[in-house]
């Protein structure tokens, strides 16, 4: 097998980071919710629910704190801190889920904060279904990582 996961005897495993030096890592994340402007309207407003937008920010923490139970070859973490931040674009009819996740630990937090924005769009996009069934989720991606053996990254 040729991938990082699998060990000499081809046998599925996490990979060993006991030996790595614990340092402070950040990674930064993006999602986006696309519907409609009235769509977006409904969701800035409110419904009987109650705040979609405050519901998304609780969902991305939750997915946080499942990641390591959602993704197998994930580690569980020592998460620092969390920040979800929703930017409405009503005449767009779009919203900018982004996620900063940080811990001080021997392993990355680029999936943490790729499962935070996907889980708050996840969250939007369950209300928004009741305003636009063609609502789609779009661009998930890292938008930057420190720490670690491997640095700084940066999307362009």
């Amino acid at each position: 097998m040729a991938n990082d996961q699998a060990g000499a005897d081809g046998i599925t495993r996490i990979v060993e980071v006991g030996e790595k030096p614990e340092t402070e890592r950040e990674a930064v994340a993006e999602a986006w919710l696309v519907s409609t402007p009235e769509a977006v309207a409904n969701l800035i407003a409110g419904t009987k629910k109650g705040d979609p937008i405050e519901a998304a920010k609780i969902a991305g923490i939750m997915g946080v704190k499942r990641t390591p139970d959602l993704l197998p070859f994930c580690h569980p973490l020592r998460i620092t801190g969390v920040e979800l931040a929703i930017e409405p674009q009503e005449s767009e009819g779009r919203i900018r889920v982004r996620s900063t996740v940080r811990a001080t630990d021997r392993t990355g937090v680029e999936m943490e904060a790729l499962t935070a924005a996907t889980v708050a769009a996840l969250s939007l996009y369950d209300t928004t279904k009741a305003f636009d069934r063609a609502a789609r989720i779009e661009g998930v991606r890292l938008l930057r990582k420190s720490g670690g053996k491997s640095g700084e990254y940066r999307a362009e």
